[in-house]
């Protein structure tokens, strides 16, 4: 085990992230100010394609990091049976849900059902699976791969472990431990999870829908009836983490060309619906 993942393990996750948290949605000038500064000349940030491309526009640091971008920097594919990458991000696994488990790392497996809790239909085994890994210098809001009507979601406390390559090879199960926000959707091709996964530092989950306040108290199931349009948006995240995405057997067709490492763009072609 890395001396990172020890550290990790030892550290306050949810104190320290509601500290840092605060600082974050800090509008005081001298805190905002120096923290976006900072990150953006850290993380070499690209504002070309942002709303508001002036860091001084930005009341707080999270503000700053959720921002939005211009409506033409990322295309949705137009194809109605397309399913789109929901971030920006890198592929961290990809591959078919067997004897139900997923793929976490090299050599490393975890179960579907603990990472989808109710939502871990048996019609899932054998469908195809994607993780998508977003880091802190990426566009952080979620998009939703196939148009559908979300039917069901489950808050679900947990522990903030990062989900870099370093923790993913060194905790078992890692995003059926951290918190996480398991979405559920009906779409033309079946049934479809977008699983939206906390990490270490991440202030919050956030949904376009009224639901619990992350982090999560307690486990929270929350039946829905809203619809969305491919390429629409669904979340966001404070600081970087993962989705998870699932699609029932025989119903989606990811592209064999997608690994571990791609890069993506929300809103370009990652496969098609069956």
């Amino acid at each position: 085990m890395s001396a990172f993942v020890r550290l990790q393990k030892i550290l306050p996750q949810h104190g320290l992230s509601r500290a840092i948290g605060r600082l974050a949605a800090s509008e005081a000038p001298w805190v905002r100010g120096p923290l976006i500064r900072a990150f953006a000349k850290a993380y070499d940030v690209d504002m070309a394609q942002a709303e508001r491309p002036d860091l001084a526009d930005y009341r707080s640091f999270n503000d700053f990091f959720s921002r939005a971008l211009t409506p033409d920097a990322r295309p949705i594919d137009p194809a109605p049976e397309a399913i789109v990458s929901p971030a920006d991000g890198a592929v961290s696994q990809t591959g078919t849900i067997r004897e139900g488990k997923l793929l976490q790392a090299k050599g490393i497996q975890y179960s579907f059902r603990a990472l989808a809790d109710v939502c871990a239909w048996p019609s899932f085994e054998g469908g195809a699976f994607a993780t998508v890994y977003l880091s802190p210098s990426d566009y952080h809001r979620v998009h939703l791969p196939l148009a559908g009507r979300l039917v069901r979601t489950v808050a679900i406390p947990g522990k903030l472990f990062s989900v870099n390559a370093t923790t993913e090879a060194g905790v078992q199960g890692l995003f059926a431990v951290n918190e996480r926000l398991v979405m559920e959707f009906e779409t033309e091709h079946g049934r479809m999870l977008v699983i939206m996964v906390g990490a270490m530092v991440v202030a919050s989950i956030e949904t376009v829908w009224d639901g619990p306040a992350s982090p999560y108290r307690q486990r929270q199931i929350t039946e829905h009836d809203l619809a969305f349009e491919t390429g629409a948006e669904i979340g966001r995240f404070l600081l970087g983490s993962s989705v998870v995405l699932a699609f029932e057997k025989d119903r989606a067709i990811l592209d064999p060309a997608l690994a571990a490492g791609t890069v993506l763009r929300m809103g370009e072609r990652i496969g098609t619906g069956a």
